[in-house]
């Protein structure tokens, strides 16, 4: 499943392993040390595997963008 923000860009920065951003239509690999910035609109998904990375969103943004289901997180921890 895979979702977008529609008013939000995202920065995702890899700390420790990493992981695959689906696209429509590429794959993108993120590795340890690098970022990706998804802009807003974009459809994407993680694809799954371990990975530590720093997520830089606005704190209003769902983790499951435009879709509400039951891994929707709306009370989020602060640190």
């Amino acid at each position: 499943m895979s979702g977008k923000h529609d008013h939000e860009d995202e920065l995702f920065y890899v700390i420790k392993g990493h992981f695959k951003m689906e696209f429509r239509d590429t794959t993108v690999e993120i590795n340890e040390n690098e970022f990706l910035i998804v802009p807003k609109g974009i459809e994407h998904k993680v694809a799954e595997s371990e990975v530590s990375i720093m997520l830089f969103e606005p704190s209003s943004t769902l983790n499951t963008g435009n879709i509400q289901n039951e891994l929707t997180k709306n009370t989020l921890d602060v640190i």
